[in-house]
């Protein structure tokens, strides 16, 4: 690429993520504090970002799974939920919670709310951005606390960890499960796809773009480009200078994008177990198509929604069952990359 031509590019890069801070900071107004505890965070606190809506029956185990990891502080927005979620979030001793009633979709997806609480929180903290059915591990996660993982990657000068969201499933139609809530829900969801994946890299930002898995093999096998991209950025040591440019699958500035080895090696990453497919899904597939909140262009994911609300059996001789850290990352799914 020309010189100039690099200029040109880094330059809108620069405008770009100054509009979105701005904008961020701007919209800071839609938000209500319910509770505030953040004069808990200290220096080294490890942080976790989240929006949230209706998710009560997930909530309790995500907050010890993330616990259990690490996480010293939750700053967390609901929007709207009428499930229970935002009383038990309000009673959890390391939760700071903000409400609004305003558009997930018009406020970029709820980036909006949650780039403004990391300008304000988040700068120089490790920052583990999520939805609340992904749940982060890593190599030794079983036994290696988040901050070894994030002193690591600060000895090595590496301020992004990836993560590629692996997509859990049951055996059998998904609403003929049974779920309690509070359970860890990878004990019902205990099956993936193993290899069915394509990798590219995208030019205009140079981050990896991963697609596959179970939702791209059942609903988009004759459109592959619109299947749920898996490429995700959970785990930053933020800057408040800097934006996700949309969901967590990319950052600006650039540079950022590019955590992954160029040069034939393996860059160290971990994987975002995704719980969507609990019993629960078909009637929030219902939901979610009605309220129209989700995608950019909703009327193109009217089939997906349609194959969820039909409670599908994603299972196939070919699935492979959910074991420990180790098998997952021999079929390349995760990567030490020189952590010991």
């Amino acid at each position: 690429m020309a010189l100039w031509s690099k200029l040109w590019r880094a330059y809108r890069g620069r405008l770009r993520r100054r509009y979105l801070l701005l904008r961020a900071i701007r919209r800071r107004r839609r938000l209500t504090v319910v509770v505030d505890r953040t004069a808990q965070i200290g220096p080294e606190s490890i942080l976790l970002f989240a929006t949230i809506r209706n998710e009560d029956a997930r909530l309790d185990h995500f907050l010890k799974h993330y616990r259990a990891l690490g996480v010293d502080h939750f700053l967390i927005v609901d929007n709207e939920s009428n499930d229970g979620s935002r009383e038990m979030l309000e009673l959890a001793p390391d939760v700071s919670l903000w409400r609004t009633g305003a558009s997930y979709r018009l406020h970029r997806f709820g980036l909006d709310w949650l780039t403004w609480l990391m300008f304000r929180y988040g700068h120089n903290h490790w920052c583990l951005t999520v939805d609340a059915d992904e749940l982060l591990i890593y190599p030794y996660h079983d036994t290696r606390p988040l901050a070894a993982l994030t002193g690591w990657l600060d000895r090595i000068g590496q301020r992004v960890y990836p993560a590629m969201m692996l997509e859990l499933y049951p055996r059998g139609p998904i609403e003929a499960q049974h779920y309690t809530p509070g359970e860890d829900p990878t004990a019902l969801l205990c099956w993936f796809d193993a290899g069915n994946y394509t990798i590219l890299r995208q030019e205009k930002t140079r981050a990896l773009w991963i697609q596959g898995g179970p939702r791209a093999r059942m609903f988009f096998a004759d459109r592959p480009r619109h299947a749920p991209t898996l490429t995700k950025l959970p785990l930053v040591r933020w800057n408040r200078r800097w934006v996700y440019l949309n969901s967590t699958h990319s950052m600006l500035p650039e540079r950022l994008n590019e955590c992954y080895d160029q040069r034939g090696g393996e860059a160290p990453s971990g994987l975002l177990l995704h719980t969507k497919f609990l019993p629960q899904v078909v009637g929030k597939a219902a939901e979610e198509k009605r309220r129209r909140e989700h995608f950019g262009r909703p009327e193109i994911f009217d089939g997906y929604y349609d194959g969820l609300i039909a409670s599908p059996d994603f299972w196939t001789p070919h699935s492979r069952r959910l074991s420990g850290w180790r098998a997952l990352e021999a079929l390349g799914l995760m990567s030490r990359g020189g952590w010991l």
